[in-house]
C-alpha cells in the first residue's frame, strides 16, 4: 500500500554534534540586613551575689505580642444587610410580575382559542342550517306541514 522508505548510507561527514553551552547561575547578593530597634528599653535589673559581686543586666520579662486591633469591615454590617435584603425584594417583585405577566398571556391564548373554536362550530352550524333543501340528505320530514320525503321518492 505505501512505498518501502528509501534507504541511505550515513555519511561520515554529514552529522555534527554540538555540546551545549553552560549558562553561570545569576547569584543575586542577599538583602542587608536591617537591625530592629526594640520598642521600648527594657529594666536593668542589679543583683548581689552571696561573695559580694554585683552583676548588672537586663531582665528577662517574656515577649508580649502587639495587641491585636479589631479590623471593621469597610461597610458596616448592617448597611450589607439592607442592601442584601434590598435585591432579595427586587428578586422576588421581579419574579411576581413575571408570573402575573405569564397567567395574563396565558389567560388571553385560552380566550382566543375558545373564541376560535365557536367562529368554527358556529360557522359549520351556520352552513347546516342554512344548506337548500335540495341539498340535504336523502331523509327530508316536514312534521308541521306533513310531507315526508325519503330518498328523494315524492
Amino acid at each position: 500500500m505505501y512505498p518501502d522508505p528509501a534507504r541511505h548510507t550515513p555519511r561520515e561527514g554529514a552529522v555534527e554534534v554540538h555540546q551545549p553551552t553552560p549558562i553561570p547561575p545569576v547569584v543575586h547578593a542577599p538583602a542587608p540586613l536591617v537591625p530592629l530597634q526594640p520598642r521600648t528599653l527594657p529594666s536593668v535589673a542589679s543583683i548581689v551575689l552571696p561573695d559580694g559581686r554585683v552583676v548588672t543586666g537586663y531582665s528577662l520579662s517574656p515577649v508580649q505580642p502587639d495587641p491585636v486591633v479589631a479590623v471593621k469591615p469597610p461597610v458596616s454590617r448592617a448597611a450589607v444587610n439592607v442592601a442584601l435584603g434590598g435585591v432579595g425584594f427586587l428578586a422576588v417583585c421581579g419574579g411576581l410580575l413575571l408570573l402575573t405577566t405569564f397567567i395574563t398571556a396565558l389567560t388571553a391564548l385560552i380566550t382566543q382559542l375558545v373564541t376560535l373554536a365557536a367562529v368554527l362550530f358556529g360557522g359549520f352550524i351556520a352552513v347546516q342550517l342554512l344548506k337548500s333543501g335540495d341539498a340535504k340528505g336523502g331523509n327530508t320530514f316536514h312534521i308541521r306541514k306533513a310531507v315526508f320525503k325519503r330518498n328523494h321518492f315524492g
